[in-house]
């Protein structure tokens, strides 16, 4: 497969929005159960580091930063969201993206990133580890899907090398 990372575009959302459902629809990816619109996923993601995983016009899975918090002292803290599509998991996408999301994050000032993922989705928590995410935790029974069901959530995070 040859496909480059590469930044997001607005024109992307609706490519993005199909593979996050994807991971929606696995009920171990994210506690979110509906995706929301571009102008709110927009709003609550970082302006920098939005990356796509793109083989022509198709996208393979994407990556995104979202802030921690609107205090100062926690500028350089984000959140990882990485949703590779359902064809293309197993295949190094993730390692790529999660890379390059890495790289380009410390460019842009980033000194922690971090990520809750649920206790289930391994194949989530071996891609961060294999990243140099370390785990720093855990949430038991912290939130309740749709269907009822309880999750434990595993956190991880990765401090910059150049802090």
């Amino acid at each position: 497969m040859d496909y480059k990372v590469d930044e997001m575009r607005a024109s992307d959302w609706t490519k993005v929005a199909e593979i996050y459902m994807e991971g929606i629809k696995t009920k171990i990816a994210t506690f979110q159960s509906t995706i929301p619109s571009w102008e709110d996923w927009n709003k609550g993601h970082c302006e920098t580091c939005r990356l796509v995983a793109r083989d022509g016009d198709t996208i393979l899975g994407w990556a995104a930063l979202s802030p921690y918090s609107s205090r100062c002292v926690y500028a350089g803290v984000a959140e990882v969201s990485i949703y590779i599509g359902e064809q293309y998991q197993g295949q190094k996408v993730g390692t790529a993206l999660l890379e390059k999301l890495i790289e380009i994050s410390e460019e842009n000032g980033f000194w922690t990133l971090q990520s809750g993922i649920i206790k289930e989705n391994i194949s989530s928590l071996n891609l961060h580890k294999k990243c140099g995410f370390r785990e720093v935790g855990y949430r038991e029974r912290l939130g309740k899907m749709d269907n009822g069901k309880w999750h434990d959530v595993v956190l991880v995070e990765r401090r910059s090398k150049i802090v």
